[in-house]
């Protein structure tokens, strides 16, 4: 059994960094894709490359954090499952539901990606965290600076995005 948790937590390990890793690439390739005002060919079919392994890195986190999760509760229960895993239980389901409303066009492109890459990058700071030992932590507290971060994430996604956008207006009028 200690082999199977093992492997388990190195899976979700793998799939946290795979989906940050991707996540960064993912936002970058959206960038330079739409510097121009228009996503051609070549870009869309990289930046579906990179989709597909984002979505391989959620469904890998899922099953492995289920997993995980799954052992705590049969010997703890659910009073016993700590703050730590709740947070990456509330992060994981942000990230899901955030995708799907982002695939089915709900979602503008003002908040989606924002909050996708804050919450993959939510992830791997928890994950950081983990490896240092810092999970004495309030659901609170998990919440504000999660929503600190989101906050930030949109700040910067819409500022990058606002300066492409000023930078090709100036070309077309020069």
């Amino acid at each position: 059994m200690t082999l199977f948790l093992t492997l388990a937590a190195v899976a979700q390990s793998i799939s946290i960094s795979l989906g940050v890793g991707s996540s960064t690439l993912a936002i970058l390739n959206f960038f330079a894709a739409i510097a121009d005002g228009k996503i051609d060919e070549t870009e869309r079919r990289m930046m579906g490359i990179v989709y597909v392994v984002l979505r391989v890195a959620m469904w890998s986190i899922l099953v492995s954090t289920m997993i995980l999760v799954a052992v705590d509760y049969s010997t703890v229960g659910l009073s016993g499952i700590s703050t730590f895993t709740y947070a990456q239980l509330f992060a994981l389901a942000i990230l899901f539901i955030n995708a799907t409303l982002m695939t089915a066009h709900i979602v503008p492109s003002t908040l989606g990606p924002a909050i996708q890459a804050g919450s993959w990058y939510t992830l791997g700071g928890l994950l950081a965290l983990q490896l240092q030992g810092v999970v004495n932590f309030t659901f609170l507290q998990f919440f504000l600076g999660y929503i600190a971060w989101i906050v930030l994430a949109i700040g910067i996604v819409n500022g990058a995005m606002s300066i492409m956008k000023s930078k090709r207006t100036a070309k077309k009028e020069a």
